[in-house]
């Protein structure tokens, strides 16, 4: 599916637009811009407000290359820690190394302000395309986004409006549908674990469709036990406990990511909790890891991979076809696994396969 972006600029932003828009000379556009010359500081402010506020980038290629592009693409993802982001760049690594375009890779750490230095940088080598995680970004994000006059991709998310191209699945939808599944197979006393909360917006929005579809089943989050730093197997254990410690008749945990659900499972497997009997788990991913522990947790497998490759194609046929865009939406479809975490509800089942004959 595509869709005109009336809001993108049909040309690259040029020193005249922001000497235009802060009423100072090219020149003194120029002098600010390059830190040097003696300008005073009220006329620097006017002329980096609204370089800000247009989403200018100068250009670092000098001489008879400044006015082309070079055969990079920008992708910014925000941690290399994390197993979930190695996959998306292999996917998107796989489709590139068969066309002349080369990926570069930068970390926005889930920080708006370093997201937005990261960009700039990018941007300033005039890459021939951009692929960037998420839709949530800062206004001087959003402006060079929109500015660049290149294609851009956003991924991993659809629950939003992209500045141009996205790719990814709905995390509000995923979230739905894992409680749809965790009330389906009988578990009444729930309680949510999340890592980087708030400033991840997809586990953020994965939580919000997660509780808005037990209220509509009539049930509510008993506690929940958020951690604003990373994922860790040792992060997932302190949480579990500290959990279970203040509701140890929880008979559900669900976690916001495969890291720290392994980690609570390995708790309560060494606590002698009956799992999934009368503990059930759940995590979000699907990460090869899980296959290595002794009960595979529950999981939603999003396809990273797939994701990253579908990005970068979309990016290497706007650049074959000379397009600064295509606004595509692809929405991939989540998977449930239910590994072994997540008792089956067998009559519920029997019932469901009786119906379809």
């Amino acid at each position: 599916m595509t869709a005109d972006r009336p809001d993108r600029p049909s040309r690259p932003l040029t020193l005249r637009d922001v000497s235009e828009a802060s009423g100072v000379s090219e020149m003194t556009v120029s002098r600010v811009l390059r830190h040097s010359g003696d300008v005073s500081e009220k006329t620097r402010a006017k002329v980096l407000e609204a370089a800000k506020r247009l989403g200018y980038v100068p250009n670092r290629i000098a001489g008879g290359l400044a006015s082309q592009r070079v055969n990079l693409v920008g992708v910014i993802i925000p941690s290399l820690s994390n197993m979930v982001f190695p996959e998306v760049l292999a996917g998107i690594n796989e489709v590139l190394e068969d066309t002349p375009l080369q990926p570069v890779f930068g970390l926005s750490r889930y920080d708006p302000p370093h997201e937005e230095k990261v960009l700039f940088e990018m941007l300033s080598w005039r890459p021939s395309g951009l692929i960037v995680t998420g839709l949530e970004h800062s206004e001087a994000s959003r402006a060079m986004l929109r500015a660049a006059g290149i294609p851009v991709v956003e991924i991993l998310d659809l629950d939003g409006e992209p500045i141009d191209s996205v790719v990814g699945i709905s995390h509000r939808r995923a979230g739905a549908e894992m409680a749809r599944a965790i009330a389906g197979a009988g578990y009444r006393r729930i309680g949510f674990l999340g890592t980087k909360m708030p400033m991840d917006h997809r586990a953020r929005k994965r939580f919000e469709g997660f509780t808005g579809a037990l209220a509509r089943a009539g049930l509510e989050i008993v506690d929940q036990e958020f951690y604003s730093g990373g994922s860790g197997l040792e992060k997932g254990r302190e949480m579990t406990r500290a959990l279970l410690d203040r509701h140890p008749d929880l008979d559900f945990l669900y976690f916001s990511n495969d890291m720290i659900a392994a980690g609570g499972l390995l708790y309560c497997l060494e606590r002698g909790f009956d799992v999934p009997g009368k503990l059930g788990l759940a995590g979000f991913n699907g990460i090869e890891l899980l296959s290595g522990l002794p009960l595979r947790p529950a999981t939603m497998d999003i396809q990273r991979r797939e994701i990253g490759r579908r990005a970068a194609q979309i990016i290497a046929d706007c650049v074959a076809k000379g397009l600064p865009g295509k606004g595509e939406r692809v929405a991939l479809t989540p998977r449930i696994d239910p590994g072994h975490t997540l008792r089956a509800d067998l009559a519920r089942c029997g019932q469901a396969v009786r119906d379809q004959v």
